[in-house]
């Protein structure tokens, strides 16, 4: 179970250090997140911003997403609810050798309180809702642009410019797209940027044309 104890012990995290960050910058997370996940990341993002060590944990955690990633054992074996104390231990000392982040005292300390909060199955959550909390500390707004294939390069960048003049992306902001492949929209896309969404699929299309089709008159 997450405690107060728990978000202590993140936050005390090199500790010893603390004292020569940047103590004019704000640890606090710039958006609030919910969920269990959310609340680790929020902690985690307070811990590496009191040690002015924010991008250095968020490389740390990319090359930890890719580990797991690349091998879906290790995700089983962390959502196990069956897994032992002395199992922990040895999977989490693994897991930051592969991903080279051993030395990481904040990532090590991070991985060893989700071990004894049984959290280990949230490490992947977790580190989605660390990268959100990057987007928005580096005044990023995140547009996701699904296709049924992958988008050419100059198709892309005229998307980027169009989606980066409109009035869905804010003075200051900077635009962060993702190309996200779903062959079941058939063609056309889908763009969401914050909370908007333009559906301009084909199996949209499709589904609203059988829809008039099929209505009685």
């Amino acid at each position: 179970m997450f405690t107060a104890r728990s978000v202590a012990r993140i936050a005390r995290s090199g500790a010893r250090n603390y004292a020569a960050a940047a103590v004019n910058k704000s640890i606090k997370p710039p958006v609030a997140l919910f969920g269990v996940d959310g609340t680790y990341a929020s902690a985690l993002y307070t811990a590496s911003a009191k040690l002015n060590a924010l991008d250095s944990t968020d490389k740390a955690l990319k090359s930890l997403k890719a580990t797991l990633e690349k091998d879906p054992k290790l995700n089983r074996i962390l959502a196990s609810p069956t897994l032992k104390a002395e199992d922990k231990k040895l999977v989490v000392s693994e897991i930051l050798k592969a991903s080279g982040a051993a030395q990481d005292k904040t990532i090590k300390n991070f991985l060893e309180v989700l071990a004894e909060n049984n959290r280990l199955a949230l490490v992947q959550g977790i580190i989605e809702k660390y990268e959100v909390l990057m987007s928005a500390y580096r005044g990023e707004v995140e547009a996701v642009i699904t296709s049924a294939q992958v988008l050419d390069s100059k198709i892309l960048s005229r998307l980027e410019t169009a989606i980066s003049k409109s009035p869905l992306i804010g003075a200051g902001k900077k635009l962060k797209t993702t190309n996200k492949i779903d062959p079941t929209i058939l063609g056309g896309l889908v763009v969401e940027v914050g909370d908007r969404t333009i559906d301009l699929s084909i199996s949209t299309k499709l589904a609203k044309l059988n829809k008039m089709l099929t209505d009685p008159l």
